[in-house]
């Protein structure tokens, strides 16, 4: 599988309440969630953001809240992959169980800058940024979280009946 976006580049520690802010939190409706992505850091994200677009930051992205909502929001906004140098672990957890693809890649984020285009290739763990003209390689995903990706979340995935852990 492989995606292709602009980039949205953010620095270290972008927490949850950063993604999605607490004053938003009395819905779960992803599209409502969505209208709200990154405002506190970023008020013309969603303006901006298509589908397919791609989330590039530092350490410790998704740090703070263990809520869901964050990569629900992002998820729903159009994003089709975040690259960090790290995750906070809640983070990535819930990401992997929503559906959203999320990789670990220092080099691509030190030489991503807003506006590049990029092309994540899943299965190969290669991440092209075509603007630039360059290409880095980060651990591809292991093939059952491929799966739990394609399926749209770890529910669906389930609910398919072919679950090979």
């Amino acid at each position: 599988m492989k995606v292709r976006g602009k980039v949205f580049r953010y620095q270290d520690n972008v927490d949850t309440d950063v993604i999605i802010p607490a004053r938003h939190l009395n819905t779960s409706d992803p599209n409502e969630l969505a209208k709200h992505c990154m405002e506190d850091i970023d008020k013309d994200f969603i303006k901006n953001v298509k589908q397919g677009d791609i989330i590039v930051a530092g350490k410790n992205f998704g740090c703070g809240s263990s809520r869901e909502h964050a990569p629900i929001a992002i998820k729903a906004a159009g994003i089709s992959c975040v690259i960090a140098t790290t995750f906070a672990r809640i983070f990535f957890r819930n990401s992997v169980n929503i559906g959203l693809p999320i990789l670990e890649c220092e080099e691509a984020v030190k030489g991503t800058e807003a506006g590049d285009e990029v092309e994540v290739d899943f299965a190969t763990g290669t991440i092209k940024n075509l603007t630039k003209d360059k290409i880095y390689k980060t651990q591809p995903f292991p093939e059952f979280m491929q799966k739990i990706i394609q399926a749209e979340g770890l529910i669906n995935y389930i609910k398919g009946g072919s679950h090979e852990f």
